[in-house]
């Protein structure tokens, strides 16, 4: 076995934690702080999924790809929000709409036999969008927005 594969999760491991504290050092907030790390989480765990094993099929389906919009939503809209607590709100319940899509914008391209797989694809993007909805309600408390 080569070292490849552990440098590179080397490296997503440095580059997720930079990221959690880069966007957690714009806030004391103990609820910030959190969601910035399940957002992080989430984004880790996707990149990491989908290069293990693959979501939908092996992960040499291309149709994985299109997790790749759910970190741009995600990263696009952290940008646009200038990571304030509200805007970081709107980005992580858009990167949970676009989580929960994929597997359906898939099932339209691809046209497989619905299986069982088929069904743990969508539950699993169920769970996924749910973390990107935890990371949205802390990002709404943090902007007070929640009691």
């Amino acid at each position: 076995m080569s070292a490849a594969p552990f440098v590179i999760a080397g490296l997503f491991l440095l580059v997720a934690g930079l990221l959690t504290m880069l966007v957690a050092s714009r806030s004391r907030g103990g609820s910030y702080k959190l969601a910035a790390g399940v957002a992080t989480a989430a984004s880790l765990l996707l990149v990491w999924g989908n290069l293990a094993v693959g979501f939908i099929g092996s992960e040499d389906n291309p149709v994985n790809l299109l997790f790749g919009a759910v970190l741009v939503v995600g990263f696009v809209g952290a940008a646009v929000a200038r990571l304030q607590p509200l805007g970081m709100a709107r980005a992580m319940f858009a990167a949970a709409l676009t989580q929960f899509a994929v597997p359906f914008v898939a099932l339209l391209i691809k046209q497989p036999p619905l299986t069982l797989g088929v069904l743990w694809v969508i539950v699993l993007n169920t769970l996924f969008a749910g973390l990107w909805v935890l990371a949205g309600w802390l990002f709404r408390r943090a902007a007070g927005a929640v009691a």
